[in-house]
Order: structure tokens, then C-alpha cells, then sequence
């Protein structure tokens, strides 16, 4: 039998690696968070990757404004979000490849939502055969790339697109 050893995934069954407040309320003043894996920070909106990713590349857009219900967007923070939704699918065409993608809300947390205080659009890249026996037999999910490491090659893409 082979192992497939996530260490890190024990900090979050604890409970031990949850921030203090809103995961998706930015500092002030920061354009991004490599602590925080946010890939971008603008005025209405930004980008940040998923800690605990369906798979390689989940990229999560949120308003800057912390609200729950997408029908309390501002106009601008509505066209705004949805922009950076696109520049997301952008970036991730440009520095990973994916065949297709899974682009959607979770509103609720029966619905879902991780983070259900704070809305935000879930981004996921996906290619052909991603998923393997793993997922199907034990609901385990293997991710080729450290999440750090996708950052570093994400981030680029986002410093260029600004």
C-alpha cells in the first residue's frame, strides 16, 4: 500500500491555521499577499488563491467590500468583479494551459460556502483527465504543485496585467 502524505492538511482539520477575522478582507494599503496567497488586491476587488484548491491553480474573487449577497454590489463593484473573474481566467490560460474551466458561487453555508460572510466567485482550472481514482474511491484530492509554487508563477501574470 502507498501513503499520500498532506501534513499540512492536519493544521486545518484542528482548526490551528484559521485566521483572526475575514480571510478576504485585505490589508490596507497592500496590491497583494504572498502570506495571504493573494494575487491581487485592487480598489472593488481581488484575487486570491484557494488554500485548500479543488485543484492546482482554484483562484477565489471576492469584492473588497466585505458583504454576503451579491445583490448589495454597487454597480461598479459588480462590473468590476466580474472583470477580475475574467482577467483570473486570463492569467490562469496564460500560465497554466487548463482545458476548461468550473466558474461559480457558493451563496449560503448550506450551499457551500466555506466563507459564507463574505462573497466571493470560485475559479477552477481544469484538464482533461484531472481527476483520478483518488477522488472517486476516497474523496482525496492529489495537487501536483506546492501552493506557494503556483503563486510565484501566477503572480507575474497578475504584476503584468496592471
Amino acid at each position: 500500500m502507498k501513503n499520500l502524505w498532506a501534513p499540512w492538511r492536519m493544521e486545518y482539520i484542528l482548526g490551528q491555521d484559521r485566521p483572526q477575522g475575514c480571510i478576504f478582507c485585505p490589508e490596507p494599503g497592500k496590491s497583494f499577499d504572498r502570506e495571504r496567497l493573494m494575487l491581487h488586491i485592487g480598489a472593488r476587488s481581488l484575487v486570491m488563491m484557494n488554500r485548500y484548491p479543488y485543484n492546482n491553480g482554484h483562484l477565489l474573487a471576492a469584492p473588497v467590500r466585505h458583504l454576503d449577497d451579491p445583490r448589495e454590489l454597487t454597480q461598479e463593484e459588480s462590473a468590476d468583479l466580474w472583470s477580475t473573474v475574467n482577467l483570473s481566467l486570463t492569467c490562469l490560460e496564460k500560465v497554466m494551459h487548463p482545458d476548461g474551466f468550473n466558474v461559480g458561487l457558493n451563496l449560503g453555508r448550506e450551499a457551500g460556502a466555506g466563507v459564507a460572510a463574505h462573497l466571493h466567485v470560485h475559479i477552477v482550472p481544469r484538464w482533461t483527465g484531472d481527476v483520478n481514482f483518488l477522488t472517486v474511491l476516497d474523496e482525496v484530492r492529489s495537487i501536483p504543485e506546492h501552493l506557494l509554487s503556483t503563486f510565484d508563477r501566477l503572480r507575474p501574470a497578475w504584476a503584468e496585467a496592471f
